[in-house]
């Protein structure tokens, strides 16, 4: 109550705020602004799953869906950032360099970051479209068949050339919105924009979830509904979905600010002395360092190649079958052996990227040239191993925590019974995340600026 009441009393704070729900409504209208073309109707099917379009589909605010024309949303601008993240690694010496000079680097790597995503939108937007065309029905609206084959002609590169256009069009209108966010508003805009999306789609989820275990007036899920729908137990398995996201909820925001500190005492900084300052100090180490990308890239490596697979015809010999059941079973982690490689593609994606972010070595060469030493480890080598054994320590908590975060949507759904609640241990990381350093961002612009003079 008493930061309700600082927000309000910050003018300038209460504009901000004001200013992204106006952004978060402004791309919500625009999630409903069908793409020139398509047949909605036709999609429907493939977003009923919670596999790599259920994900995208969540992040982009139902906009796929819906094939609006900002169905790509920010998720080409975030891969574009991952990506050239990692090409900072030593991969690309010029990056690296750039990511070193400052101001002016950061500049240079953010209009790349940019330019590649435009890029992968417009690759993104051809391949999307022409594979969901692809499938038993088209995806186009009437005529448009009749236009692009009339007379012997084929200008279906047309069609696919000015989807891609408009897509690309729409993911670069996001990214100016996230840009707007990020200099008027609160928070990172990408991450606010993942976030709104995926709150969006939150209502939906308790809807479907009444509808499967209390009533379904209106008959939505058709067929598919609880046994137990309408009876006590219903209102039960309803009422445990609801706290079990609850319970879920409060257990990572609870991981999302554990970290493991390393103690740090600088030799130039003697205890005695009280003008030289603190002689102890610290080096956090977030318990989950890689935070939701482990997740996200295990779930679209694994999902990807299924989806690829749905839209190629395998014909109908034996030999065809078996090989398409075993895909199935590799490449879905609702069965044994695909739920075994996810779990496995998380571990090693989340050490991976652990190690990408602190680097041990450039940890312990910081730490020599600021005369500070960990307690009772000698610096250099020594304390390079130090790290790295903290780290790895601590990484394989965070790997035991993102198999649990993972896995619990895909254990829960398979003992309930059904597959509504979309909102999993994915989006709750990214919610979570997002969430506490939205608030901190806050608390820090709220404190009053109170200055005390030195004269006391």
């Amino acid at each position: 109550m008493e930061t309700l009441k600082k927000i309000f009393k910050n003018k300038e704070l209460v504009k901000k705020l004001l200013f992204t729900l106006l952004v978060f409504l402004v791309f919500k209208l625009f999630t409903y602004v069908t793409m020139p073309l398509i047949n909605t109707a036709s999609l429907t099917d493939l977003f009923s799953n919670s596999g790599f379009l259920g994900i995208m589909n969540s992040i982009s605010g139902n906009a796929l869906g819906n094939y609006s024309v900002i169905a790509l949303g920010i998720s080409p601008y975030i891969t574009a950032s991952i990506v050239i993240q990692m090409l900072q690694m030593d991969i690309i010496p010029v990056l690296k360099e750039w990511s070193e000079e400052g101001e002016v680097g950061r500049q240079k790597i953010s209009r790349l970051t940019r330019y590649v995503a435009i890029v992968l939108a417009f690759v993104q937007a051809l391949a999307m479209t022409f594979a969901f065309n692809s499938t038993q029905t088209s995806i186009f609206t009437f005529g448009v068949s009749d236009w692009a084959t009339a007379g012997g002609r084929n200008l279906w590169f047309l069609v696919y050339f000015y989807i891609a256009v408009v897509l690309t069009a729409g993911t670069a209108f996001t990214i100016w919105l996230a840009d707007q966010i990020t200099l008027k508003g609160v928070g990172n805009g990408s991450s606010m924009l993942i976030v709104a999306g995926i709150i969006i789609s939150f209502p939906g989820t308790i809807v479907s979830l009444f509808q499967y275990y209390i009533k379904d007036a209106a008959g939505a899920l058709s067929t598919d509904i609880s046994p137990v729908q309408g009876a006590f137990a219903g209102y039960v398995l309803f009422g445990v979905s609801i706290l079990m996201f609850v319970i879920v909820l409060i257990g990572v925001t609870y991981m999302q600010d554990a970290q493991r500190k390393i103690p740090i005492q600088y030799a130039n900084r003697p205890a005695s002395s009280k003008f030289a300052g603190k002689s102890e100090s610290n080096i956090p180490i977030k318990i989950n360092t890689a935070g939701v990308i482990p997740v996200v890239f295990s779930s679209i490596i694994l999902s990807l190649p299924n989806t690829i697979f749905s839209y190629i015809s395998w014909g109908s010999s034996s030999l065809a079958t078996s090989a398409q059941n075993w895909f199935g079973q590799i490449f879905s982690y609702q069965q044994p052996i695909g739920f075994a490689l996810y779990m496995l593609l998380i571990v090693v994606f989340t050490f991976f990227y652990a190690f990408i972010l602190i680097k041990p070595e450039q940890l312990s060469e910081n730490l020599q040239k600021q005369n500070a030493y960990i307690p009772g480890v000698r610096p250099g080598s020594e304390t390079e191993a130090y790290i790295t054994k903290t780290l790895f320590r601590v990484t394989v908590i965070g790997a035991l925590y993102l198999l649990l975060i993972a896995s619990l949507p895909i254990i829960t759904s398979a003992i309930l019974g059904q597959s509504y609640a979309q909102i999993g241990g994915t989006s709750l990381l990214i919610i979570v995340g997002v969430a506490l350093e939205t608030a901190k961002q806050i608390d820090t612009d709220t404190q009053e600026k109170a200055y005390a003079g030195f004269m006391r």
